[in-house]
């Protein structure tokens, strides 16, 4: 996919990239230049932790629409196929 730069040095991510990326209005990200390549990140808001009786539990701060879809039984058991 092909851009342009404005004047003002601004780029327009595509919507079909931004969708997939899950970048929305005021989301936060981290730039870096490695080997003549520019590279985004979506900077992921931490959790917060909260009392929860004697407790401290972790809570989600960001909305569940901005958060990214993650299949932990893959995570899983990828890192179980890492191991002999």
């Amino acid at each position: 996919m092909r851009t342009t730069i404005d004047r003002a040095g601004r780029v327009v991510i595509p919507a079909i990239l931004r969708e997939r990326a899950v970048l929305a209005a005021g989301a936060e990200i981290e730039m870096t230049y490695e080997d003549s390549a520019i590279r985004l990140e979506r900077v992921a808001v931490g959790p917060k932790l909260v009392r929860a009786g004697r407790r401290l539990v972790a809570r989600a701060t960001s909305p569940p629409e901005t958060r990214p879809v993650v299949d932990v039984e893959a995570l899983v058991e990828a890192e179980r196929s890492r191991w002999p």
